[in-house]
């Protein structure tokens, strides 16, 4: 593109655009400690995402960045990437083009496809509509034609993101839209249906309703239809006004519901969160702290009881990465960087992108170790 082309560290990098989340402030404090890690192993750093919003904040504490950017500005960053490095006008054009799959920061054998932007909720701890807009759907022809564009460069797994899945095409009316000759709803469901058609593995995050009995009812039904399925979630403790009343209902729920993949984070203030304005009383550190530590403790045990479930199943795995001990690599039920690993024991070499049948033989908390069969 242009000439410009994606390096593997910092030395080899004329210039190092840093992409920030300004969610809350443990990610803001993340995105200022990588602007300065650029800063420091290379000195030419464009800032762009959410914190962008914030120029001024940026540049208080790291001065000497060269531009800041604001999220989905990217015609801004080409701009400033232009500036201090300008395209090689000796680049041909005809054989310096981007792949049909796009450029990929992942490994060859997965993908992110998203397919919105933005949200139309307005809860309480979150700030995303006011960084991220109202809710725009991609039409399904444009995310469906994408995806195909993937596989055939090889991808193996598609992850499905936006900031609300399950909204999708809410804002379009679910109009139609065409793929292959055919028409077809912006709806989850068509979409859904035409992904499973491309013979890869789709990972989607689907949110449902805050835990209580209703949802206990779906989570069963949704079981008796497909016992295979890996439900997951992610919850808040040390919500302002949360009483120890709140969190033991909560861990009680979820030793009802046997969720398979569980994340907790301490609630963190978010200055513009419609939370701040509520007359509601903090819950201290020391509290959030603890509740947090059992709730992974109750979620591990959950976790650990249903792994041992899988000794002796066969099932596919995905190989990740290889290295002197191994393969390791994760099934269907887990997603990149987040979740538990598989790890495989094989007679003969495997390499990244592969996938293989095994048998599991062994499990822990979070993770599975499995031979080739």
């Amino acid at each position: 593109m242009e000439g410009y082309q994606i390096v593997p560290s910092y030395e080899d990098a004329d210039v190092v655009v840093v992409n920030t989340c300004g969610f809350i402030d443990s990610a803001k404090a993340e995105s200022l400690d990588a602007i300065g890690e650029a800063i420091a192993e290379n000195g030419k750093v464009i800032v762009t995402g959410c914190m962008g919003v914030d120029e001024n904040n940026i540049r208080g504490v790291h001065p000497s960045v060269l531009a800041v950017t604001g999220p989905q500005q990217y015609e801004q960053v080409v701009n400033a990437v232009h500036e201090v490095i300008p395209p090689n006008i000796e680049h041909d054009p005809f054989v310096d083009l981007v792949p049909p799959q796009g450029i990929k920061l992942t490994p060859r054998h997965y993908a992110y496809l998203k397919i919105s932007e933005g949200c139309n909720h307005s809860c309480s701890f979150c700030i995303i509509p006011s960084m991220r807009g109202k809710l725009v759907s991609r039409p399904v022809g444009s995310v469906l034609s994408e995806a195909e564009r993937l596989v055939k460069a090889g991808v193996k797994e598609i992850l499905v993101i936006s900031q609300d899945t399950s909204a999708y095409g809410v804002d379009l009316k679910y109009k139609l839209d065409f793929w292959n000759g055919q028409p077809v709803k912006t709806r989850m469901l068509e979409l859904c249906e035409e992904l499973g058609k491309m013979g890869v593995w789709v990972r989607l995050h689907y949110v449902y309703p805050y835990p209580n009995v209703e949802t206990l009812a779906r989570i069963k039904k949704w079981r008796e239809i497909c016992p295979e399925l890996t439900i997951r979630s992610t919850f808040i403790v040390g919500f302002p006004g949360e009483t120890e009343e709140d969190f033991q209902y909560l861990l009680d729920w979820l030793t009802e519901a046997q969720l398979d993949r569980v994340g907790c984070f301490q609630y963190s203030p978010v200055e513009g969160a419609p939370a701040e304005e509520m007359d509601l009383q903090a819950v201290p550190d020391e509290i959030k702290q603890a509740r947090w530590d059992r709730f992974m403790a109750h979620q591990q045990a959950i976790s650990a009881a249903r792994l041992q479930l899988k000794i002796g199943k066969e099932m596919d795995v995905l190989i990740d990465e290889v290295d002197e001990d191994g393969a390791i690599g994760r099934s269907w039920a887990d997603a990149p960087e987040i979740d538990g690993m598989v790890y495989v024991d094989s007679e003969h070499p495997l390499q990244p992108g592969e996938k293989v049948r095994v048998r599991v033989t062994h499990a822990d908390e979070y993770d599975l170790w499995a031979e080739v069969i």
